[in-house]
Formats: C-alpha cells, structure tokens, sequence
C-alpha cells in the first residue's frame, strides 16, 4: 500500500526549493503525495503563489489560511497560532504516515508543532545550518528536536543535528535541494528572460534580495537605506529587486523597493515572486548576487557568481569562496560590489566549488523516505549523548 506523505509550504522560495522532491514523490507508486498550501501562498500580497504550485501540476489538498495583516512581533505570533490550529485540522482529514518540512520559518515551525502533537512522524530538510541573525535559527533548532528523519546538506550540518541529540542512524546527508533545480531545470535564455521580466539587462546587472534581520529591532528600513545608497554609487549598474517574505518589518523594505524603482524606472525592476525558474535563471544573467538572502550562499556559487553577503543574517553558513562578506553600512558595502565586479574575482568564481553538492539530493532523499516508511518509526525517540571526555562543565 503507498504511503501517504503531506509536504507542507508556506512560502514561494521553498515551494521552488521543494519542487524536485514534489515531482518524485509525484510520480512514484510508494507515495501517495498530500501537499498542504499556507501563510504566503494564500496572501495577495505576496502573489497568491498557491497558482504556481497548481499550475506545475500538482493538487493541493488543503489550504490553511494563517497570515494576518500585522509583521510586528505580535503579528507573527498570532499567524503562528492560527497556523498551528488549521494545519491541525488539516492534518486530521489528510491522516498522513509522514510529514516533510524544509527549513526554519515560523509557519514551518506552526506545521512541526502541529505535526509532533499529532503524533505523525516528521522528514525536516536543512536541518543543522546556522543563522544567527534571525530568529530562524532557534526555530530551525525547535524543529530538528520535533522530527524523526533529518536531511541535510553537508556533513558538518549533520553532526550539529546529532549535537542536538538527534541519532546519527536517522541523519542524512544528501546535499541541498535547491541545486537540484539548477541540474535538472531548463532556464531562460537571456532574450527570453528580458521578455519575460520586461526588462532589458545592462552591460552589468545585479539580482537583490534583502530580508529582515528579525532578532534585531526597528532595524529594516535603516539598514536597507545603507543599501540603497551604496547601489546608487553604481549608475551602470541594472538591478532586479526580489521582494522579502513576510517577516517582521518587512512591509518596510517592500516600501523602500517600491519607491527605488519608481524613482529609477531606467535601471531597476521589482517582483514579489518570479518562481524558482525566472529567478534562477536571474542569477545566471546577472553578474552579482547582491543582500542577505541564503540563496547567495546556497545557489549562486553553482553558477559561479559573485555574492555580496550583507551583514549578519547568515552568520554562521557555510560559504563558498565566491561570497563577500560586508558590514550593513553603504561604504562597506560598495567596496563590496567593487570586489565582486572586478576581473580578478570575476576569474577566481569559476574555480569556485560549491559545499552545498551539485544536486541530486531528491533522488537520495525519495530513496531514504522509501526504505525508512518500511520500517516502524518509533517516535518516543532517546536522547543521542556525545561522549565529550574533555568538556568541561
């Protein structure tokens, strides 16, 4: 009998981080796929991307309305509440054998607590990775301890999940997702991207994206400005703006990308999604990946980019030798894009060799999943200790 998995997403970036694994699951006659749709899916604000999924494809088994109209600290609580309570339900109906998570937002957190009390196994993708800047990296943490299969994409992640006293038997490094889709994914030609953004590039072009860095206060919009002056130092400069998730404070940098473009119609365009396709196939046009997004770390090096990596955000990443590190002030980062724009490092990122792997982790991981559900998954899972002979308490 095929056993039924419910994957959960809540957002455009990990829906596409997602797809390889949807279309495995899809077509293989051991699973029976569940998708449930929630958060920025179902937001118009944020592009009611639950159409993208539908169009790939796939079917969507239940919507879970979460978002409120508030990114304050409070906001998100409550989305959080609202979350956990309709993906309960969700869950009910759909009685799932195994739920898969990726990453560490907080309505992936609201589909972990939902899942655990429900007492259904959860398969949690990028678990280990660090993010010291945002409240991610607690709730990445929360997760690991709420699931039973771990996933992850280097062996260092992996030993930080076992750390966390999670059994080394059920941690899998399989690399990430997100390199499977530029393995596998026919991306846009350079003409055909241009029409399809309705935009034409420049003799050098840069993709931005900036999140809020949430275990700051009222810092978004301070620090985004920085930003926004150091890209005005670079007239020749052609700027594709990806707007943020629903974070806290993000609204703020919504407004500033709007008004930039407004202000710069010649030499920037913005989008709330353009789907993993027309935003990978960015990253392959542009010359510099520019803000404080994981795909500058995860993805970029798998086209031999320059990534100019702002601030403290992804503290703590593992990164690739084509990452520029900088500090949140316009100085620090111009000097960055200088670097990344100049011949010598241009030439040092085509040596550039990725630790994130070069895709195929859905296979590994559909693989896993098919060998691990034939087995029981005892959930009342123990506690894995660390012989630490020399540590010090």
């Amino acid at each position: 009998m095929s056993k039924k998995i419910c994957v959960i997403t809540g957002t455009r970036a990990e829906y596409g981080l997602l797809y390889p694994l949807l279309l495995r699951l899809k077509k293989d006659k051991d699973f029976k796929l569940q998708i449930i749709a929630t958060n920025m899916h179902l937001s118009k604000e944020f592009g009611l991307t639950y159409k993208l999924i539908l169009k790939d494809g796939f079917t969507i088994d239940r919507k879970v309305h979460m978002l409120v109209d508030d990114d304050s600290p409070q906001g998100i609580s409550e989305s959080i509440g609202r979350g956990i309570t309709g993906i309960s339900r969700a869950l009910k109906k759909l009685n799932p054998d195994l739920v898969v998570l990726l990453g560490d937002r907080f309505e992936t957190f609201a589909a972990a607590t939902a899942s655990f009390i429900s007492r259904i196994p959860i398969a949690h993708f990028n678990g280990g990775e660090l993010t010291e800047g945002v409240i991610d990296d607690a709730i990445r943490h929360s997760i690991t301890k709420m699931s039973y299969l771990h996933f992850v994409s280097t062996r260092e992640y992996g030993k930080r999940v076992v750390q966390l006293g999670e059994s080394p038997r059920r941690v899998f490094v399989v690399g990430s997702l997100g390199l499977d889709n530029i393995r596998e994914m026919p991306l846009y030609s350079k003409p055909e991207f241009e029409t399809r953004i309705g935009f034409g590039l420049g003799e050098k072009n840069a993709l931005v994206t900036f999140h809020p860095v949430t275990l700051e206060k009222d810092t978004a919009e301070r620090d985004f400005k920085e930003l926004l002056k150091a890209l005005d130092g670079f007239p020749q400069l052609k700027i594709i703006f990806t707007k943020p998730n629903a974070d806290t404070e993000g609204r703020s940098i919504i407004k500033l990308i709007d008004r930039y473009v407004a202000e710069n119609p010649d030499r920037s365009v913005s989008f709330i999604t353009m789907g993993q396709r027309g935003y990978l196939s960015a990253m392959k046009h542009v010359d510099v990946v520019i803000g404080n997004s994981s795909s500058g770390i995860i993805e970029a090096p798998s086209f031999h980019k320059p990534t100019v990596n702002i601030g403290d955000r992804q503290r703590g990443r593992i990164r690739a030798d084509s990452v520029i590190d900088c500090e949140i002030n316009r100085h620090d980062i111009a000097k960055a894009i200088r670097k990344s724009l100049s011949a010598d490092f241009i030439r040092s990122c085509r040596k550039t060799r990725n630790p994130y792997g070069n895709g195929n982790c859905a296979d590994r991981a559909a693989a896993i999943l098919k060998a691990e559900l034939k087995k029981p998954m005892d959930i009342k899972k123990k506690f894995f200790d660390i012989n630490f002979r020399a540590m010090r308490i």
